[in-house]
């Protein structure tokens, strides 16, 4: 039944996954202040202070998500918020940059205890009506921590850098406090199995660690450089042990049913492909506006606004149109608007920017448009699987943004030749790469149901299944 106060419950999940996106988007603006801190460490020194964030919590969001499963939700969310406090407290007094880097290990592990569990507690207090709703409402969370943290970043780097890690402690005393009061009393779903797996979860940590590192250090290292490559080969290897494992494994740390349920993998997928072309698209529009057209980080900043702006309002009205057009009409529309997005740029972009207002800013509104659309109805597929599996599922498709994002970045770096200033032509073959992407991302779409039920409630039983078990069959769409 739906929780009489989901809202509130939604509005102390949506506050960590802000805080988990804020810190990694601000602390990337504040960059040079911190390096004028330490000024005897390298830039390659220095960048870990990003990196390790970064690469930590797209690790740990598998083993973390199936560690909230294991010991409850709520247990999972407190225990997370609260390393995540003392983590940014223990960030703003580091003395040196070791500790600092350190410290930012911590926050990222925090961080994939928070994300994938605030979405596994939040989805189940909504009925199926008002789900992509919420997911909107999450989504527009991530979309504000985004296109602020750029101006939080500056304004408190501008006092001081560690004022970024300073302010978080309260918001996270809120939060805790909250959800102690809030968040329903969750444990492990009874009759769940609760065997350990630590091969798997070992090969899922090392290869995913493995293949973010190639892609987060590879503009440095080189990307034929012989450490990148051999990450990439480590991870590839790792990640075919770790598929071989989980297929023999009687309780692995993914479990493979997750992947039967064919809308569930068809947003797997989705996600992945689609923030591929999210993040090359986002880095496109800043070095065009600051390497081509030679604007400042400010006015970069300023002139991509357009973009979170539409991204909030459309999350905010998300479930309406879901309502109205099916899930699976929502997410081809919304891939689509994506893809139309860079195909506007690729068409009518050039010039200085005179002509912003032409040239550039209607596929700012269009990509935005398609990410209101397109990531509630994706998000909200983890809500199609077994109470027992929500947070391990929410972690895989955490687990998807993140890898996507990273491979998204690294793609244009190639496509452009690792050129720090990058003309518009290299620019334009980068814009056939996300368009291309975001529409392999509408045909995941496709293959949703006209109508998803995403509540576990629904389901029907058959002879001798007992939903309230936490047995309840993985559904095949």
């Amino acid at each position: 039944a739906p929780s009489r106060r989901r809202w509130l419950i939604l509005a102390v999940a949506s506050a960590a996954q802000f805080l988990a996106v804020l810190d990694m988007i601000a602390v990337n603006i504040a960059f040079p202040a911190i390096g004028a801190d330490f000024r005897s460490a390298s830039t390659a020194e220095l960048s870990w202070v990003l990196n390790a964030y970064t690469i930590v919590l797209a690790a740990l969001l598998v083993p973390a998500g199936r560690l909230a499963d294991a010991i409850g939700g709520r247990r999972s969310f407190l225990t997370g918020i609260a390393l995540f406090g003392l983590a940014s407290l223990a960030c703003g007094a580091a003395p040196g940059l070791g500790t600092l880097i350190v410290a930012r290990v911590v926050q990222g592990v925090a961080a994939a205890v928070l994300v994938p569990t605030s979405l596994s507690l939040a989805l189940p207090a909504f009925p199926p009506r008002e789900r992509a709703t919420a997911v909107g409402v999450w989504t527009a969370v991530s979309a504000v921590a985004a296109s602020s943290g750029p101006v939080a970043g500056g304004l408190l780097a501008a006092s001081d850098w560690r004022w970024i890690f300073l302010v978080n402690p309260p918001v996270v005393l809120l939060a805790w406090v909250a959800g102690l009061r809030l968040l329903p009393r969750t444990g492990p779903v009874r009759g769940a199995r609760r065997r350990l797996d630590p091969l798997g979860t070992l090969l899922v940590l090392l290869g995913t660690g493995s293949l973010t590192t190639a892609c987060v250090e590879a503009a440095d290292w080189g990307y034929g450089a012989p450490t990148t490559l051999g990450f990439l080969a480590a991870g590839l290897v790792l990640g075919a042990l770790a598929v071989a494992h989980v297929r023999r494994h009687p309780d692995p740390v993914v479990d493979p049913a997750l992947f039967r349920t064919r809308a569930f993998t068809a947003a797997a997928l989705g996600l992945l492909s689609y923030f591929l072309a999210y993040a090359s698209a986002l880095l496109a529009a800043t070095l065009l506006s600051t390497e081509v057209w030679g604007w400042s980080p400010a006015d970069a900043g300023v002139a991509v606004t357009p973009w979170p702006l539409t991204v909030l309002v459309v999350s905010m009205l998300s479930g309406r149109i879901v309502r109205a057009l099916g899930e699976r009409t929502a997410a081809i529309v919304g891939g689509l608007c994506f893809a139309a997005g860079p195909l506007w740029w690729l068409l009518l972009a050039g010039g200085d920017g005179a002509r912003y207002a032409v040239e550039f800013m209607p596929g700012l509104v269009l990509t935005g448009l398609g990410a209101g659309l397109y990531q509630p109805v994706m998000f909200a597929a983890a809500g199609l699987l077994p109470a027992r599996q929500l947070s391990l599922g929410s972690g895989v498709l955490m687990m998807s943004r993140q890898g996507g994002s990273a491979l998204g970045v690294a793609a244009l770096v190639v496509i452009i030749g690792g050129a720090a200033r990058p003309g518009l032509d290299a620019l334009r073959a980068g814009w056939v790469f996300t368009a291309v992407t975001a529409a392999l991302a509408a045909a995941a779409g496709a293959a949703l149901r006209t109508r998803v039920r995403t509540d576990p409630g629904e389901m029907r039983s058959g002879p001798g299944e007992d939903h309230g078990s936490g047995t309840d069959p993985v559904r095949h769409h």
